[in-house]
């Protein structure tokens, strides 16, 4: 079963890129990637850029209106995911709670809809 790992983060609480200690979060998830994969549950994984790149969409009555950045304000941003192949939530808990920035983010794990 595919569950997605949501990785969330207010901006301010996550190490600065370019700074040692980005150098060292970046380590854990290429060490968290390389774990993953060992026991068969990564199937993908990325990081995003910020809110400042993104573009939401909306369709209303036939109309396209673009929107820069992301469609609900929160103080919390969608930094990135993983995709995992697990036998069942627990598993899916069990190693998403190992992502690091859940030390001060959340991450949002929900099962992959199959039709």
């Amino acid at each position: 079963m595919k569950f997605v790992a949501l990785i969330y983060a207010a901006p301010e609480a996550e190490p600065v890129y370019g700074t040692p200690e980005f150098d060292s979060l970046l380590e854990e998830y290429m060490q968290l990637s390389e774990e993953y994969s060992a026991c068969g549950a990564f199937v993908a994984g990325e990081g995003l850029q910020g809110n400042d790149t993104a573009t939401s969409i909306r369709v209303r009555n036939g109309q396209t209106e673009l929107v820069d950045g992301p469609f609900a304000e929160t103080k919390e941003q969608l930094g990135g995911f993983y995709l995992l192949e697990c036998k069942d939530l627990d598993e899916a808990l069990r190693l998403a709670a190992k992502i690091p920035s859940a030390r001060y983010g959340t991450v949002e794990v929900r099962p992959v809809a199959e039709y």
